[in-house]
């Protein structure tokens, strides 16, 4: 059994878990602002945030200011890209009361922790994560430190508030894992500090752009949360499609046909094939215009929202630093156990 098999098989039970003592659990999430966020992003990781704040788990939401640099030159668009993140985090029902939401940049006592972390992985462990060497590919470039570190820096992410849960999907659960294996090493080699995290995975899948690859701003097919109810409409109508009228869900050979049908599917609460029979002979024509209302009719409500919210002064600014401050006391207090664990202690005084 793989090890993601087998990581999944062990949801019920901790789903039970969670559901029985949700104040024993600390969750760690969040993503790079790298772009506005999308649809992908809210079905596959906002509304499992909310669902789990709204249970009752703590709840940290990481912006990684400083991991848009991992493979990138430049950090060009980062303010503007967090401030619409939070306004995104709030019309869906995340509430600063019991999230935290901060950003990497704000928190150097975070940081810190990379450093005794780095001591605890050899490099040929780092080199054999999926995630750098997939996007190290990607990238086209040569493989900066920040990159080859990159599971590092998650670790320390996760750790500093001593989160015990961390929502994945299968692409990201070598990072869950090196996380466990950086807090055993460390709790073996110098003192019980840290707890090891467990992996929730959640069973949203990926969902594909508009034209059926990857969700992507630089690919232009995601549906971003900000967009107008009027440019939603513009993209749908300029995704690729195809001239068969009858309309089939069949990812491989109709990738645009595929990726529309996924996109309405995931906002009607209903499957590819299933929207796929309800358009029948009505072609693309049809399919877009199915499409369209559908995700406008899903983002009515969360357009008005963030709208609303938009209009309050100040409100963002005061989310972060609130966010930042209580990230910042946290840290503090974790990086001077550390200092403490390691023979440091002087380090606190």
């Amino acid at each position: 059994m793989d090890s993601f098999t087998a990581t999944a098989a062990r949801m019920p039970s901790l789903e039970r878990r969670i559901a029985d003592d949700p104040s024993g659990f600390r969750i760690l999430t969040g993503e790079r602002p790298t772009g506005a966020l999308h649809l992908g992003h809210h079905f596959g990781t906002i509304r499992e945030r909310v669902r789990l704040q709204e249970l009752g788990v703590e709840t940290f939401v990481i912006l990684a200011d400083y991991q848009v640099i991992t493979d990138r030159d430049a950090s060009d668009g980062v303010a503007a890209n967090v401030r619409s993140a939070i306004l995104d985090y709030l019309a869906a029902g995340l509430d600063p009361e019991h999230t935290t939401i901060f950003t990497h940049s704000a928190v150097p006592e975070l940081n810190q922790l990379v450093l005794p972390f780095l001591s605890l992985v050899s490099e040929a462990e780092l080199h054999r994560n999926p995630t750098v060497k997939a996007e190290h590919a990607a990238s086209g470039r040569s493989l900066s430190g920040l990159l080859l570190t990159y599971p590092v820096h998650q670790a320390a992410d996760i750790l500093f508030c001593k989160g015990t849960l961390v929502p994945v999907g299968k692409d990201n659960l070598p990072h869950v894992e090196i996380t466990r294996l950086i807090a055993r090493r460390f709790n073996e080699r110098y003192a019980e500090v840290f707890p090891e995290p467990e992996a929730l995975v959640t069973e949203t899948p990926e969902l594909p752009g508009l034209d059926g690859r990857k969700m992507s701003k630089s690919y232009g097919n995601a549906i971003s949360l900000s967009m107008t109810a009027d440019e939603t409409a513009a993209l749908i109508r300029r995704t690729p499609t195809d001239s068969e009228r009858l309309i089939t869900f069949d990812p491989e050979r109709r990738p645009g046909v595929s990726g529309l049908l996924q996109a309405a599917a995931a906002c009607l609460g209903t499957t590819p094939e299933r929207v796929a029979e309800e358009v029948g002979a009505a072609g693309s024509s049809g399919l877009k215009t199915l499409a369209t209302e559908a995700v406008n009719g899903f983002l009515a409500g969360h357009r008005s929202r963030r709208a609303e919210l938009a209009q309050e002064p100040g409100l963002v600014d005061d989310v972060l630093r609130r966010g930042n401050a209580r990230a910042r006391s946290i840290a503090d207090a974790t990086l001077r156990e550390v200092r403490s664990a390691m023979g440091m202690g002087y380090a606190n005084v």
